[in-house]
């Protein structure tokens, strides 16, 4: 029977030392957190990518300031060309990719089904399917060539308990990103490569106290912990996903919900 191989006494697996970590979505929110504390871990080079400029040459500087290289990346992660740009750049600047975090993705306005729009459709999909797939398409083959790697990708709650009425489309759409996942898990296990997801709950990023909740207060009095998460305590989890640490957990979905699933 083959046995884990044996780390030095002093080693910590729960870091990204030496690593080249890419976060999409990075200029705020969990991508945010999830950036910074990759570079607090040892992360040698944190690259950002998102849309807002401003806010992803900042987060580039607190990951400077936590002692990794790190730079910003404009880019669209739906659109093919900005993705390929992405990794090309990271490549170019690093010479690695050695593990990513698929944050980047979008919520639609609570409504009725029925009063959505078509375009709205095209948008969530796109940014939460779509953008998962051009980003492992591209992320995939530098890991392929090392023969390891890490991707992590931010799906919700809102993907494994259904039904959400009201965000018809978003829960559709991390449903299918689940689904993607658990399929690339399997096809790139054995090739050494490890891909999960992060499941965030009631979180307070732009992205919730944009969704049209009219009280937040009764949404965190609903859970378990009566509270509603931050986005530290994702990224907490999104890191031990990366990392080493979680050597043995392949195709996994992980719950940052406060207890939202289990109640």
């Amino acid at each position: 029977m083959e046995t884990m191989p044996k780390k030095e006494s002093n080693a910590s697996p729960h870091n990204m030392a030496g690593k080249v970590v890419l976060v999409t979505g990075g200029g705020s929110g969990i991508g945010r957190a999830a950036a910074i504390r990759m570079a607090q871990a040892g992360a040698s080079a944190v690259v950002i990518a998102g849309r807002r400029q401003s806010e992803g040459e900042a987060v580039a500087a607190e990951c400077l300031a936590a002692g990794a290289q790190s730079c910003y990346v404009q880019t669209d992660v739906t659109q093919e060309n900005d993705v390929q740009r992405l990794i090309d750049t990271v490549l170019t600047r690093f010479g690695r990719l050695d593990a990513a975090f698929n944050n980047a993705g979008r919520q639609e306005r609570r409504a009725s089904l029925h009063a959505q729009e078509s375009g709205i459709y095209d948008a969530v999909f796109d940014a939460n399917v779509r953008a998962v797939f051009l980003c492992m398409k591209y992320q995939l083959p530098p890991m392929l060539a090392r023969g390891n790697g890490s991707i992590v990708i931010n799906t919700s709650v809102s993907g494994v308990r259904n039904p959400n009425p009201g965000l018809a489309l978003y829960s559709a759409s991390k449903a299918a990103t689940i689904s993607l996942m658990k399929s690339a898990a399997m096809e790139y296990a054995p090739q050494g490569i490890r891909i999960n997801a992060i499941a965030p709950g009631r979180v307070v990023t732009d992205m919730m106290l944009a969704s049209g909740i009219a009280d937040m207060s009764a949404v965190a009095a609903g859970l378990p912990l009566k509270r509603m998460g931050q986005p530290e305590e994702v990224a907490e989890a999104v890191l031990w996903l990366l990392s080493d640490a979680a050597s043995y957990v392949v195709g996994h979905v992980l719950a940052a919900d406060g207890g939202f699933l289990a109640s």
